[in-house]
């Protein structure tokens, strides 16, 4: 059997060199909380404006601002600064600040313009609509001056917490970075054990930003590493300054190229979150008394625990405990995922078959994704010692850990086109990896709902067993 000391990576290849200095990893915690100030100022001077312009229009008996127009204006100026909730906007508040209020600007004159052409009867007040303007524009650049010195405060200079890996490589260490020194990457290795990869996740854990030195002749491998690691990620390239690339970019001095984008932008995140509790909340609440239900039938039905805990790989390479109904005897459990299931598979129990067949031994998975862990669509997590053939899934192809840039997920497009069950051949790993490197690149918020209406035609199939 394959253990932990057989891969040169398993180790604890990272060491810290310097992290006193370092920022705390917990920018991206303040990040939020800066964004959510950010929202709160950008809805709230609207609302003050409004309200003293009203209050002008009534002191000097004109007509009071229509509410009609505020309703039109937020939604307005909100929209237009959606793209504003970024890192560059606390790095470079003040431009940031000019931008919001040239954005209310154009929610006015848009609003205005528009009830123009619509022919609104109600009078405004020439007056009223410029205290409103003045008054929202002056609130807006206060509160975004206070936030924008409170994030430079809080945030040292840099929205962004970033590490440095050195590989064998001496480069410049600015301040203010976490950095680690690496052991040697085998330029000659294609696969990297998921243990391996797990410690590397710890190192990034709040990191935003990785930069990694090493010698051209082990960059591809860093490469491959970091792809499914769930943050920026660049190499650092010094030659290129001589050849004379243009569109790269600089780290202390250094040339850099960027050979990981990381995983979803905040706001797709956000978006995915709120669809995954959206529905989990409610699954749970009606779903509850099945799952005692089926928990109570799997303990009378054979000796041990009703739920069969896994180790699983998740988003940027980090492993996870999953839940699933335990189907199997106790004894026969395969907590490494080595052996595919078969058809009338002698492991599996009487209740077994049943929530085999019908996926029920996957409903405790609701509770992965209520902690986080998972999400409803996504690739779905396997174990590290899962086999296709007679080979480990991560060494069938070097691509493979590029699937955990995102959160795994209860279902997926692999499982709805019928990439389903057990894994005999290679090929059955590669159909379903393309399905996944295929959702990575091109995830929107529709596909994955109708993945999952996609779902509910398979739940049973011919290969659930």
């Amino acid at each position: 059997m394959t253990t932990l000391s057989d891969f040169p990576l398993a180790r604890d290849w990272l060491t810290p060199v310097d992290m006193i200095s370092a920022p705390s990893d917990g920018k991206r915690a303040l990040r939020l909380r800066l964004y959510v100030a950010l929202l709160v100022c950008d809805i709230l001077s609207p609302l003050f404006g409004f309200g003293m312009g009203r209050l002008i229009a009534a002191l000097r008996g004109l007509p009071l601002g229509n509410p009609a127009l505020l309703a039109a204006i937020l939604p307005i100026y909100l929209l237009l600064g959606t793209r504003t909730y970024r890192a560059p906007t606390l790095e470079r508040w003040r431009a940031s600040a000019w931008g919001a209020f040239a954005n209310l600007l154009t929610a006015f004159l848009l609003t205005i313009f528009i009830a123009f052409l619509l022919q609104e009867v109600s009078p405004i007040s020439r007056v009223s609509a410029m205290v409103t303007f003045f008054c929202s524009a002056a609130m807006l650049l206060l509160g975004r001056s206070v936030i924008g010195m409170w994030s430079d405060r809080l945030l040292a200079g840099s929205a962004l917490s970033r590490m440095l890996i050195l590989d064998g490589v001496d480069v410049p260490l600015p301040p203010g970075l976490k950095i680690v020194a690496s052991e040697p990457l085998d330029s000659a290795q294609t696969t990297i054990h998921p243990l391996a990869l797990d410690r590397l996740a710890r190192q990034l854990r709040g990191v935003d930003e990785v930069f990694v030195a090493c010698p051209p002749s082990r960059r591809a491998t860093w490469s491959t590493v970091l792809k499914g690691s769930n943050v920026t990620a660049r190499l650092l390239i010094p030659e290129l300054d001589t050849i004379g690339v243009i569109g790269h970019r600089h780290f202390n001095g250094v040339a850099c190229v960027l050979v990981s984008a990381g995983g979803l932008p905040l706001r797709d995140r956000l978006l995915k979150r709120a669809l995954d509790l959206a529905i989990v909340i409610p699954a749970l609440v009606f779903l509850a008394p099945l799952l005692i239900t089926v928990a109570l039938l799997v303990k009378i039905d054979s000796k041990g625990p009703a739920l069969f805990v896994q180790t699983r790989v998740g988003k940027g390479n980090r492993l996870f405990a999953m839940y699933k109904f335990r189907s199997m005897r106790l004894a026969a459990c395969d907590s490494e995922g080595r052996v595919s299931t078969l058809r009338d598979d002698a492991r599996v129990t009487r209740i077994g078959r049943f929530i085999r067949a019908t996926s029920i031994d996957e409903l405790p998975q609701l509770f992965n994704i209520l902690r986080g862990d998972m999400s409803f669509v996504g690739p779905r997590p396997h174990a590290i010692g899962s086999l296709a053939g007679d080979q480990l899934f991560w060494e069938v192809d070097q691509r493979y850990h590029h699937r955990h840039v995102c959160k795994p997920g209860l279902t997926g497009l692999a499982q709805v086109r019928g990439f389903r069950g057990a894994t005999h051949r290679r090929e059955d790993l590669i159909n379903r990896l393309r399905a996944d490197l295929e959702y990575v690149n091109g995830w929107s918020l529709m596909r994955d709902i109708m993945i999952l209406f996609a779902t509910l035609k398979v739940v049973v199939h011919r290969n659930a067993f």
